[in-house]
């Protein structure tokens, strides 16, 4: 058993839980740690749009009366938890990162992710920072500016669930939840060397409806793959308000996560055929493959076959900004992020036939991964092709690329094919940064997505490794 943190700001949840079980640790302890982690670190990393002590610490307190009672409401009692800014919760305002939204209105409703937190008993510490409306894979606004990595904050934290990434990686809260539409919870996961998790699209339902569509998912952004697994079981319950919403899974997924990864069919690309990857990347993943390999599963380096689906995503993505924003006064869209001002004067260009096309593209996508995977039990690739660049940018320095999709190639097609994918840390550049590891499976294949990264993280000691507090 490994030593713990000597600070409960570094504990996971699924220690916390065992903690709160045993009576050894009490959710005010654990609270204030957590707190006091975001009075130190947040000033220079700026995740947290609003944070609320007093409400944390009363509902700390409630949960400490139900665990010394033996009855707490959920599975994650007691655990410091944030929530991005994109998510309904009810009583603070939800700003998406724009000028354009009255915080001085009423806020009734959760979405359903933060209602199923809710009364699980989870603490409920802030809302973390998003790019306006979340429309990109970096993590800064006209609102509350720009939030930077743990790691070097002189680097982005990524996005859009900047915030979330580098709460938790800085270990203030060890459950974040956040939104991926083209990659935000699985950028900023691997830029800030955390897990994050995609399911496959309904399984996490959302409310309201994305003006992204069905591109939009909401996943758990956490230390490890058991946190994972358990504020999955959480945040999982149907809610009629989600039209698209799957069925409550059957099965927990927190059980089961270890399963041997024997006579798996796992295909291994580092570049998709089409993706230009950092040479420090690539090595430190097919490292990472090789660890996969020894667990049993049998590795084979291939490509999928599929050419990239920018166009047809980006068709998607910039209609959705533009349909997000068709409401804004012309005194409301000068104060728009002026590259999201432009992603919506794109979107207006595409016509209904274009809009058609994309799904065309969209839908055949789904079908060739569909075949892909009747070979291949998963795919697994970087999950970044490159590690985090200078805060406040949205390419790289040197980057011919004009929007953030030019430099995040491995995961807008999973969104296009709403299958299940996940980032966990798997090395480090020499210049101390993160690097992630994604592992893709066919729709409906969340528990063996969770049980190969379960295995890897069990191999290695990666998640172990913290920024400086």
């Amino acid at each position: 058993m490994p030593e713990l943190p000597a600070d409960l700001a570094d504990w996971t949840a699924t220690q916390l839980v065992d903690a709160y079980r045993q009576r050894d640790v009490s959710p005010i302890e654990a609270t204030r740690a957590v707190l006091d982690r975001i009075d130190k670190a947040d000033p220079a990393l700026n995740a947290f749009t609003l944070t609320a002590r007093d409400a944390a610490l009363d509902a700390a307190r409630e949960s400490e009366e139900r665990w010394q009672r033996g009855v707490p409401f959920g599975l994650i009692d007691g655990i410091p938890t944030s929530i991005k800014d994109l998510l309904l919760t009810r009583g603070w305002p939800t700003l998406r990162g724009s000028k354009s939204i009255n915080p001085e209105q009423d806020w009734p409703d959760d979405s359903p992710a933060v209602a199923r937190l809710r009364e699980s008993g989870a603490v409920l510490v802030g809302k973390t920072t998003t790019p306006e409306i979340g429309w990109k894979g970096v993590t800064d606004n006209p609102l509350t500016g720009i939030t930077r990595n743990p790691w070097d904050p002189a680097r982005t934290s990524g996005g859009s669930s900047g915030g979330a990434a580098a709460a938790v990686a800085a270990g203030m809260g060890p459950l974040a939840v956040g939104t991926d539409g083209g990659g935000s919870v699985r950028i900023p996961g691997s830029f800030c060397g955390i897990v994050g998790f995609k399911a496959t699209y309904g399984t996490v339902p959302n409310y309201p409806p994305s003006p992204f569509g069905t591109l939009a998912h909401v996943g758990p952004m956490t230390r490890t793959v058991a946190d994972t697994a358990l504020m999955l079981d959480v945040i999982t319950g149907f809610d009629s308000r989600d039209w698209s919403a799957l069925a409550t899974p059957t099965a927990p997924f927190r059980f089961g996560l270890d399963a041997p990864l024997t006579g798996l069919r796992v295909a291994f690309s580092v570049d998709l055929g089409h993706a230009t990857v950092d040479l420090e990347v690539a090595e430190t993943v097919a490292r990472a493959v090789e660890v996969l390999a020894g667990l049993g599963a049998d590795v084979e380096t291939v490509e999928p076959g599929f050419d990239d689906p920018l166009w047809a995503f980006e068709c998607l993505w910039m209609s959705g900004a533009a349909k997000a924003t068709e409401h804004l006064t012309d005194a409301q869209r000068a104060e728009l992020d002026p590259e999201l001002a432009k992603a919506c004067d794109r979107g207006l260009s595409y016509s209904a036939q274009d809009y058609l096309e994309a799904m065309r593209q969209r839908m055949a996508l789904g079908v060739h991964m569909g075949a892909f995977h009747e070979r291949y039990d998963l795919l697994v690739t970087p999950t970044m092709p490159i590690v985090a660049f200078d805060a406040g940018r949205n390419v790289p320095v040197g980057s011919s690329a004009q929007w953030w999709t030019g430099w995040t190639p491995f995961t807008y097609p999973f969104n296009l094919t709403q299958q299940p994918a996940i980032t966990v840390p798997c090395g480090f550049s020499e210049a101390g940064l993160p690097v992630g590891l994604q592992i893709v499976g066919p729709r409906h294949s969340d528990m063996r997505v969770l049980n190969a990264a379960k295995a890897y993280e069990d191999a290695t000691n990666w998640w172990r490794w913290r920024p400086a507090s």
